[in-house]
Order: structure tokens, then C-alpha cells, then sequence
């Protein structure tokens, strides 16, 4: 008997850009009485069939992009005799379609870091729930991941988490509703353990793949100072402690390491903050955008988002701290007119992001906005097929409408042919050169260049056609990109690296929070 974990993937480029974490920590998580598990990422190649036998354990973990490929491999799986339990984001929010399109036996909903044992177990005895309840585990019970199964020469970066949640409440993300809005941070030895273990077998770009790195805001401090909540300021410092103690000791890891993170634009105020950033070698962080007019944000639920120059104004921000910018922005919104795709790679350029995606409004399942477009499409449901347009991942992708909900003043084709030629624009050889003066060296400029169109190649695909010979045209030209871009991202293994030796105590960071309800946070803007 064997547990085979599995990364489904419709694409597979033979190299990764990222490592999926969550294939690792459920390697950790997995009883040491059965074995290994064997990991199966589908994005470096697909899972041969023959390797699952009879009283095999399969997991499958699917997001809402990756599901039609997810319940593909469960039934295989399940006709070859193995249990099959699915979990993931997806399958926590429709678990019953797991179980049934899936042909799953159970879904692991929320963390699998602790229950996951369990559905292994009650498979051993040939008895699983259908549906085990993960939950929300605190930052203390997060697994680190079983790195030591990982081929090393299969990706560029590697990824560890440091804190799950996050405080807000965009319309069109389902983070703060499937981890919830109260930031569980990890503790910080456990972190660095782990980017120690990586360093080690030859990674030095690592994704600190959290829902939010900056989960504590200068508005939060100063509104519970307001409210006189005593306990609340104490609850924020310490958790903004934890993560300035964190980046120091980052900084203190072999100086050829780069970090990379996500975070919201409130970072942007918080110059102290940023600098940490930039001492522990965090380098950029993918930033949420979304929109450069007010009346955009607003319609994304985020109106506390700057707009126009003010805007350019706090992107600059970053770059001045040391902090490169990913912004991520959204057409497609009801409030977007064609002047908007102009204005926003424009602005994207006045800014200086140095990396940048633009994406077309997709209703993703557990958001308001795919609340209120369920709702809406309940009463005269469009249909591709026998397919509801609300659950368009089931739909082949060769027949998926690229856009679902329809736009007050523009079509579904002119809105991702304006999407298109943002990302021509912002993606071409000189504008990327001009950008690339941000790396230290000419190796760099290089690899800066590579990776830029490797990110273009395989993100912006709202204007690959469906025909066959373009797109494996496409897929043959990814697939050398990313090898070249593996060469410039390989290091040099350092076994001998010695990770600290921990003293745990209260660090002082900490302590000193706890000494003083104001703490070191005497002076708060104010909005």
C-alpha cells in the first residue's frame, strides 16, 4: 500500500517556477507508519496510472482552476481500486461535487495539517468519513514541509509560509472567508528552520507564499487605540513583533538570499516596515491594485486603496524602500471603460512597477462577487453544454468562455483583446531592458529579462488561441524559457550551513511590546 499525493495540472513544463507547498506539508503530515507518500506534480509531468494499485491512498488537491484536471485523476485513481480523498481550497467550498464529479470517498475541508492523519488512518481500516472538518489551525500546529522528498533541480524557487488569513474583504478574493480574516502567524524559528533546510540543498529564492505579510496596519494600531481596547493593541504589537523579529532574523541568512512575498498597498505608508523588509532581503511582493480609479475600487470593496497620483505616489513608495512591486490589477469591472486599459498600463509604467499582471474579472467560488453573480444567473441560468455558466471550471477549457459575467458597455472580446495588448505593452524587450536596470549585475539583467517573459508566456493567457498548433507552440516555447531561466536561478548547494541555535524565551522584540500598552508605537498617522 502506498499514499501518492497529487498537484493536478492540465500543463506540465517539466520545470516549475514554485514549488506547491501544500504537496510537502502533507508529506510531513503523512503517518510515518506507511511510508514515504509519492508526490506527483503534474505541472513538471502527469501521473503515470500504472503506479496506483489496488488499496492505494490517493490525495488530490484541487483550486478552482486545476478541478476538472483534480477530479480526472480521482477517478482514475478510484478505478484502479485506490480510496481517493480530495482537499484543497475547492473542495473545501463544494464538497459534495468532489465527492460525486470526483468519485472521491472523502474531502478534507480547511487545514489538512492535523486531520490529514486521520483520513489516512480510517482509510488503512477501510472505513473514511466523507468529510473530515481541517478547521482553522493556529500558527503554532503548522507543519513545516518534507522538503527531503522534493528533486531540488525540478524548481526555480522554493516556498514557506509564515501566516494564513488576512483582515480584509475584497469582493473578489475568498481568502478571508476559507482562512479567515484573524492572521495565524507561525512562529519565526520554525520559519527560519526551514529557509535554513532549503538554503542547504541549493535554493536562494524562496516565496513567502502568505494570504497577507502585512497583516497589521498602522489604521488597525490606531483605531483599537481609539476604542481603548487594552487587549486588542496588545494582540496587534505582538503579532507585528513577531514579524519584525521574523525579518531580523532573515537578515541575518547567507546576504545571496532574495525573498518574495504578498501583501496589501497599506504597506506603503509604513516606511519602518518596509525597511525591515528590504534588511532581510525581501526583495518584492506581489501587491494588490486591482484598479486606478475610485470608482473601481469601490466596486471591488476596496475604496481604502489609493487612486490617480496618489496611487503612483505609494507604489513609489516601495521602490524607494528598497521593495520592488508586483501589482496585480482587474479589468473587467462594471465601473471599467476602454480608456481604462491606457491609463492603467500607464500608470503601471509612472509607478515603476517592476513586474506586473493584469487579469479579467473572474468570479471565484466563496467571494461576494460570485455570491451576487450565483444569485443573479438563478434566475435565467446561461448554460455551455449541459454546463451552468456558475460552474464554469467544469467546463473543457477548449470551450471556456473566457469572461462569464457580462459587461455594461463592452464585450467579452474587447475586453480581453484590451487585456491582451496591456500586457504586449507593459511585456515588451525594451520596456522589461528598462526595467531590468533594478538587478546589480549583468547575469542579473539577464535573468530578470527571462523570467519577465517567462511570467508573460505563462500567465497572460487571455489572447493564446484555441487552436492546437498555436498553443503547443506556445507550451514548447515555455517550456524552453523556463529552462534557461533555471540556470540563472541555480545556486550553489550549502550543506554546511549552520542554522541558530534558539532561545525560547520571550524574544525581546515581544517583550517590549508587553512592557507598555503604547509599545514602540507612540506616533500613528492619522487617515
Amino acid at each position: 500500500m502506498s499514499v501518492h499525493l497529487v498537484n493536478p495540472s492540465d500543463n506540465s513544463f517539466g520545470t516549475a517556477v514554485i514549488t506547491p507547498r501544500w504537496l510537502f506539508v502533507l508529506a510531513a503530515a503523512t503517518p510515518p507508519q506507511v511510508g514515504d507518500p509519492i508526490l506527483v506534480d503534474e505541472s513538471l509531468e502527469q501521473i503515470d496510472p500504472e503506479t496506483i494499485k489496488p488499496g492505494d491512498i490517493v490525495g488530490v488537491s484541487v483550486h478552482t482552476g486545476n478541478a476538472l484536471r483534480g477530479y480526472q485523476v480521482g477517478r482514475m485513481a478510484r478505478a484502479r481500486g485506490a480510496w481517493v480523498v480530495y482537499g484543497g481550497i475547492h473542495a473545501t467550498l463544494f464538497p459534495e461535487e468532489a465527492l460525486e464529479r470526483g468519485e472521491g470517498h472523502a474531502v478534507v475541508k480547511g487545514d489538512g495539517d492535523v486531520v490529514w492523519a486521520s483520513a489516512v488512518a480510517d482509510c488503512l481500516a477501510g472505513n473514511p468519513k466523507r468529510i473530515y472538518e481541517g478547521g482553522r489551525i493556529e500558527g503554532s500546529q503548522f507543519l513545516a514541509a518534507r522538503w527531503d522528498l522534493m528533486d531540488p533541480a525540478k524548481y526555480m524557487w522554493a516556498s514557506v509560509q509564515t501566516i494564513r488569513g488576512c483582515p480584509k474583504h475584497c469582493s473578489f478574493c475568498s481568502v478571508w472567508r476559507t482562512d479567515g480574516q484573524k492572521p495565524r502567524q507561525r512562529k519565526f524559528q520554525s520559519v527560519i528552520d526551514e529557509i535554513v533546510a532549503l538554503r542547504r540543498l541549493g535554493f536562494r529564492f524562496i516565496a513567502l507564499a502568505d494570504d497577507n505579510f502585512y497583516p497589521v496596519t498602522f489604521t488597525d494600531l490606531r483605531l483599537a487605540r481609539e476604542q481603548n481596547n487594552t487587549a486588542r493593541v496588545e494582540e496587534l504589537t505582538a503579532i507585528r513583533n513577531e514579524r519584525l523579529q521574523l525579518m531580523e532574523e532573515l537578515a541575518k541568512l547567507p546576504k545571496d538570499m532574495v525573498f518574495f512575498t504578498q501583501m496589501t498597498m497599506e504597506a506603503g505608508e509604513d516606511g519602518s516596515y518596509l525597511d525591515a523588509m528590504r534588511r532581510a532581503n525581501i526583495k518584492g511582493a506581489l501587491v494588490g491594485v486591482e484598479a486606478v480609479t475610485p470608482e473601481g475600487l469601490k466596486a471591488v470593496y476596496k475604496d481604502w486603496n489609493y487612486s490617480g497620483d496618489a496611487l503612483a505616489k505609494q507604489l513609489q513608495t516601495f521602490k524607494q524602500h528598497g521593495v520592488h512591486v508586483l501589482g496585480s490589477f482587474i479589468f473587467g469591472l462594471p465601473t471599467d471603460r476602454p480608456a481604462t486599459f491606457d491609463a492603467t498600463v500607464s500608470m503601471a509604467m509612472q509607478a515603476g512597477v517592476t513586474f506586473a499582471q493584469f487579469v479579467m474579472m473572474t468570479p471565484f467560488p466563496g467571494t461576494v462577487d460570485f455570491g451576487k453573480w450565483e444569485k443573479e444567473q438563478s434566475q435565467h441560468p446561461t448554460m455551455v453544454g449541459d454546463v451552468p455558466i456558475t460552474r464554469y471550471w467544469m467546463i473543457p477549457t477548449e470551450v471556456r468562455p473566457k469572461m462569464f459575467t457580462p459587461h455594461p458597455t463592452m464585450s467579452s472580446d474587447e475586453i480581453r483583446e484590451r487585456t491582451q495588448k496591456v500586457w504586449d505593452t507593459f511585456y515588451t524587450w525594451s520596456a522589461i531592458w528598462k526595467r531590468s536596470a533594478c538587478t546589480p549585475n549583468l547575469k542579473s539583467r539577464v535573468a530578470f529579462m527571462f523570467l519577465s517573459k517567462l511570467y508573460r508566456q505563462m500567465y497572460a493567457g487571455t489572447g493564446i488561441s484555441t487552436d492546437s498548433a498555436r498553443r503547443k507552440k506556445a507550451k514548447r516555447w515555455a517550456k524552453w524559457t523556463a529552462r534557461q531561466c533555471k540556470k540563472l536561478f541555480q545556486a550553489r548547494p550549502m550543506p554546511e550551513l549552520a542554522g541558530p541555535k534558539w532561545d525560547l524565551g520571550i524574544p525581546a522584540l515581544a517583550q517590549a511590546a508587553y512592557d507598555t500598552v503604547d509599545g514602540p508605537f507612540v506616533v500613528l498617522p492619522k487617515n
